[in-house]
């Protein structure tokens, strides 16, 4: 998995991030970010463009992966606001208290394998009235695609980097302490087991 991880994972991931309606999640989402801004698994670097200069002080962009940091800071040089990207876990953030104004994660809390610490870590560092603006996907309304997602995860995280096909995200943001002022849940599209997605933002109560 050393191998895969490091070279084939990267592309795949890649790749799978440019479809259309991630794009256009991607042109709603981003540009709500403001102020001094912590991305979540920033990845490949693809929400980069979007940030508006008008509304973002900073950007830091993490990821646990050097691959995929690698191909993010090949765009560094075209975005419209400075970046910094570090490789960190997001269970474990090197950043003092009340440093971000606001923070951003998409497509990344599937693969997080402690999901509540991290979003204790985001909580710990933004700021007094700070949000979370997060597109995910996630468990299914519907019993039927939700039963696939349970029989398919424990395969999924093997080959998809330990990325999830089943876990509820509200459930866990409440869980976490956050309160839910947007949210939508609608298939986008492919597969149903694996377009079930959900945008908004959260704040911690």
């Amino acid at each position: 998995m050393g191998l895969w991880a490091r070279y084939v994972l990267p592309v795949l991931v890649e790749k799978a991030c440019r479809s259309s309606a991630i794009l256009e999640e991607r042109q709603r989402w981003v540009p709500r970010a403001h102020g001094q801004v912590l991305e979540l698994g920033v990845g490949s670097g693809l929400n980069l463009a979007f940030y508006d200069p008008a509304r973002v002080e900073h950007v830091t962009g993490i990821d646990p992966s050097p691959a995929l940091l690698a191909r993010a800071a090949q765009r560094v040089g075209a975005v419209p606001v400075p970046v910094e990207l570090v490789t960190c876990s997001a269970e474990k953030l090197p950043f003092p208290d009340a440093t971000f104004d606001s923070a951003l994660v998409t497509y990344s809390l599937c693969s997080v394998a402690e999901p509540a610490l991290a979003l204790a870590e985001v909580r710990r560092v933004l700021r007094p009235g700070g949000e979370l603006i997060f597109v995910e996907h996630g468990l299914a309304s519907d019993v039927g695609t939700q039963r696939w997602q349970h029989r398919l995860t424990p395969l999924w995280r093997r080959v998809g980097g330990g990325c999830h096909l089943d876990r509820d995200l509200p459930a866990i943001l409440r869980a976490a302490g956050y309160r839910l002022d947007e949210l939508k849940a609608a298939y986008a599209e492919g597969a149903s087991w694996l377009s079930y997605t959900y945008e908004g933002i959260a704040r911690p109560r």
